[in-house]
């Protein structure tokens, strides 16, 4: 996969005309599966446009997923997560592996598209065809990730990334519907930015699978990895016997060289041979799954709720709520009923 390629449409805006065009679902894919990076991105680009090929995309796509190891990075603006998300995806890369990458940036306002751009922040990795990077709009959806995202997901993993990294859009305490995506979570803190107090009262300490505390060059690194400690020494359910604890490790991931990341894959390594033998990356998964659906369920029931929106039995059943003569909830089951 080229990721020059890919990054020219990765912060194009969306704006559906990609999935009113006749898409040749099962070429793309095939396509894809080869490392052709404009299939990747076409398939992307219906993903996010909700194209009507949306569905027999996800057909395509279902008998050639679920080997990618999906990894999540969180954390705070300003604690390093591209310059992270970059410096992991060059020691992957010196391991041979194909490597993927979701950037979810703010919405632009006028455009909707993604405000930054993987064009900005990993040149590192232009031009490596072993390498996909998109940049996706988070369009106002909360919990840190865009809502095509697992779709996206799904695309890297058919293509052949044996990782995909999701990078969140680090707007703070929401971003923790990461760790109902990744196999692995790590949540990045960085000395000096209060990230302790906001781990506690955002419960991140809930979500992350190892902690990398970056820019450990600085002064207070050592304070905020004993913070940490203790944070996790008060219980939860990483005190759990049989359960994970979550390693601490130190980073400079600004670094060409000594920059604490072999020790963090070291651990998402160990973690990952935890998931397996626990048996909690099948549930992970599984749970993934169940997510997944339920979304789906309830983008389509609000696409028929959008159609009854200001209609004659809408009408009727408010009128009757108004006056009494029947409840929100029972109208609300009458509704449901006549979809």
């Amino acid at each position: 996969m080229s990721e020059g390629t890919a990054v020219q449409t990765a912060t194009a805006p969306a704006t559906g005309r990609r999935g009113r065009r006749a898409a040749d679902v099962p070429a793309l894919v095939e396509r894809a599966r080869e490392g052709d990076a404009r299939s990747v991105a076409r398939l992307i680009s219906l993903v996010e446009d909700a194209s009507p090929a949306l569905r027999e995309v996800a057909a395509a796509l279902s008998p050639h997923t679920g080997h990618a190891q999906v990894l999540g990075l969180t954390g705070s603006p300003g604690v390093g997560k591209s310059t992270t998300t970059t410096a992991i995806v060059r020691a992957l890369r010196q391991a041979g592996k194909r490597v993927g990458v979701l950037a979810v940036d703010p919405s632009s306002p006028f455009s909707g598209g993604a405000l930054l751009g993987d064009r900005v922040r990993m040149q590192d990795h232009a031009g490596d065809s072993g390498v996909y990077i998109r940049s996706m709009a988070s369009r106002g959806h909360l919990g840190g990730l865009a809502w095509a995202t697992p779709q996206a997901l799904r695309v890297l993993d058919a293509a052949g990334c044996d990782v995909v990294l999701i990078e969140t859009v680090g707007v703070g305490q929401s971003e923790l519907e990461i760790a109902s995506l990744a196999d692995t979570t790590l949540v990045l803190v960085a000395p000096g930015m209060g990230d302790g107090i906001q781990a506690a009262k955002a419960g991140i300490l809930e979500v992350a699978d190892v902690f990398v505390v970056n820019k450990a060059d600085r002064d207070g690194a050592d304070q905020t990895v004993r913070d940490l400690r203790y944070m996790l020494s008060l219980g939860g359910r990483h005190s759990e016997a049989g359960h994970w604890r979550p390693p601490i490790c130190k980073t400079v991931a600004s670094r060409e060289t000594d920059s604490g990341i072999e020790a963090v894959l070291e651990k998402v390594e160990e973690h990952r041979q935890w998931l397996e033998s626990s048996g909690e990356g099948h549930r992970r998964r599984a749970e993934r799954a169940e997510r997944e659906i339920e979304a789906i369920a309830v983008a389509s029931l609000r696409g028929r709720m959008g159609d009854v929106h200001g209609s004659a039995a809408l009408a009727s059943l408010a009128a009757k709520v108004v006056a009494g003569d029947t409840d929100p909830y029972r109208a609300a089951d009458e509704l449901l009923a006549e979809l």
